[in-house]
């Protein structure tokens, strides 16, 4: 089915890009009428296969974080990364607490339960997002930067969350004042994700350009690529650090050897020549010193976008599919406003104390809080650490509902959004 949709898309493609919706929404449709709603064609119970929905999920998710840290042309120390900083650590902290607080009082969830939900929907997506987040990695615009980068940050940022809801549900001794939370969960598995992600992308770029310009050619992308993302994930996971960090952290340091060496715009290069003399100009780009750290990280980056669009085509399909078994969840009818209108812009409230927004523009990092597949991978995480049967389908239902809520109203709104904003 996932191929079919795939064929399909690939014709249909001009004329969905010009409709008033994403791609996303389709899927999400698709997957909605081969489900037991309508078609009865597919059938996918989330207890049941929960384990290959968390797996699916995780692949997803880390080869879409793979690809935002690659986008990213800005040092970890750029005063431009200060928003999305304070967004995944501040708002996201604002966040959990606050749906963790109408968990308990409107939900009727255990205060474990609730911070649980709370860091299983506080993540915004970096896979269904893209209409939003940077467009290529010269792409300077503030409120893309900002949303690109907070959505590669918190999907890691989200994990201490995790695992102080399931530590809470299930009883587990957390030390005096939580030092053991504190020290293992947050400070070492954060700083170490980023830390061994760093190291590793920094390392094997280098290699990886040396290479480009001794043998004079540029190869086996693909295999680069989901090597250095299946490394530096399985390092971190292994070290009991968080794999998303580091993933993403291996895409930013990738593309920081290129950003260093290449005093040239290879893109820029390329298209001054005739279209006759692209192949010689792209041998010429892969094997100057200046240019191939700048040409191999366009390769890497084109190969890993094309990955994420035909995981994100599976994966909202899997969305639509679930929904009737999941059973839709009627809270969400008051519970996704409070969500995206009071909960999100307040959280956010934080970024204008370390950068300048206009209103068009905090506007726009308070809205587009996409929820996603994110929020997928940590709610069957979870469900695979043990959760009670009935919690599950709970959240279950809480959870794909909101998803697919986020996937069509924020598909809405991203065209004329876009309209607007390129006036």
């Amino acid at each position: 089915m996932a191929g079919s949709l795939a064929l399909i898309m690939g014709i249909a493609h001009p004329w969905v890009k010009r409709a008033p919706f994403t791609p996303a929404m389709l899927y999400l449709l698709i997957g909605a009428v081969l489900g037991p709603w309508i078609g009865g064609v597919a059938r996918i119970d989330p207890i049941k296969h929960a384990a290959w929905l968390l797996h699916g999920a995780e692949i997803a998710v880390i080869i879409s974080l793979f690809t935002v840290g690659m986008k990213l042309r800005v040092g970890p120390w750029d005063r431009k990364l200060r928003p999305a900083l304070c967004l995944a650590f501040v708002s996201m902290t604002f966040t959990v607490a606050l749906v963790a607080g109408v968990g308990v009082a409107w939900l009727g969830l255990s205060w474990g339960a609730a911070i649980l939900f709370g860091a299983v929907i506080a993540p915004t997506d970096p896979v269904l997002a893209s209409e939003v987040q940077l467009k290529h990695p010269h792409d300077t615009d503030n409120v893309r930067l900002t949303l690109s980068a907070e959505a590669g940050l918190n999907d890691g940022t989200a994990f201490p969350f995790v695992m102080l809801g399931l530590a809470w549900l299930h009883g587990d001794d957390l030390g005096a004042g939580a030092w053991r939370w504190w020290s293992i969960d947050v400070v070492w598995a954060v700083c170490g994700g980023l830390a061994i992600g760093s190291a590793l992308g920094y390392a094997f770029g280098l290699i990886l350009a040396r290479m480009t310009t001794k043998f004079r050619q540029v190869r086996f992308g693909e295999y680069f690529v989901l090597g250095l993302i299946g490394v530096s994930y399985a390092v971190a996971v292994a070290a009991h650090a968080y794999g998303f960090l580091s993933v993403f952290a291996a895409g930013m340091a990738l593309r920081s050897v290129e950003r260093s060496a290449s005093p040239k715009d290879p893109v820029t290069v390329q298209t001054t020549v005739p279209s006759g003399a692209i192949k010689k100009v792209g041998e010429d780009l892969a094997t100057d010193a200046r240019t191939a750290p700048g040409y191999m990280a366009g390769v890497l980056l084109t190969t890993n976008e094309q990955l994420d669009h035909l995981l994100e085509v599976t994966l909202v399909l899997v969305v639509g599919i679930t929904l009737a078994t999941a059973g839709l969840a009627w809270e969400i009818v008051w519970l996704a406003p409070l969500l995206f209108f009071v909960i999100r812009p307040v959280a956010v409230l934080p970024i204008l104390a370390v950068r300048r927004f206009s209103l068009f523009e905090f506007g726009s990092v308070a809205w587009f809080g996409i929820r996603g597949v994110g929020s997928i991978y940590y709610l069957f995480y979870a469900i695979s650490e043990g959760l009670p049967e009935s919690l599950a389908r709970q959240l279950i239902s809480l959870t794909m509902t909101l998803v697919a809520v986020s996937i069509i109203i924020h598909g809405i709104t991203v065209t004329p959004w876009l309209a607007f904003k390129e006036k």
